[in-house]
């Protein structure tokens, strides 16, 4: 059986959104205040414009952190853990009820698809006081895949 040679892959911004599009798990990588970096396993979601959305609440740490620095780093993978996963960098930013209700519709729609009610769940969000952080994509690195270097596939 010959062994699984590593890929990268270098895309432009319209590849890149074709395969951020479908895919909905992440690492959120933010900075705590001592400087180390503070991870986070979100559900994310590529909004209309372009930015990656991710559903939080005002206190909990990522938030915290995209609030004092906004710099995060996004590590987006695919379903199957051996699948092809990208390294995203930008600028992210924190808004909390009642701004960020639209934004989570959006999240959700992006997510899931459509609602069977979205009363029920804008309340349900204004309720649990939901915050939404969209993050910007300023960079990425290439589409990359795990495996052998290209080295050991020859002879």
């Amino acid at each position: 059986m010959a062994p699984t040679i590593a890929t990268n892959t270098r895309v432009d911004r319209a590849a890149l959104n074709e395969f951020v599009g479908p895919r909905h798990r992440a690492i959120l990588i933010t900075t705590r205040a001592d400087g180390r970096p503070q991870t986070s396993p979100v559900t994310a979601g590529l909004d209309g414009q372009g930015r990656l959305v991710v559903a939080s609440y005002p206190e909990r740490a990522k938030a915290r952190n995209v609030r004092r620095d906004p710099r995060v780093t996004v590590c987006l993978l695919s379903d199957d853990w051996t699948g092809p996963w990208v390294q995203l960098d930008g600028t992210g930013e924190v808004l909390d009820m009642p701004h960020a209700l639209d934004g989570l519709v959006e999240y959700y729609r992006v997510i899931a698809g459509e609602h069977p009610n979205w009363t029920e769940y804008r309340e349900a969000m204004r309720r649990q006081d939901k915050s939404l952080i969209r993050i910007t994509i300023d960079s990425w690195g290439p589409v990359a895949t795990g495996g052998f270097p290209a080295r050991l596939a020859e002879g």
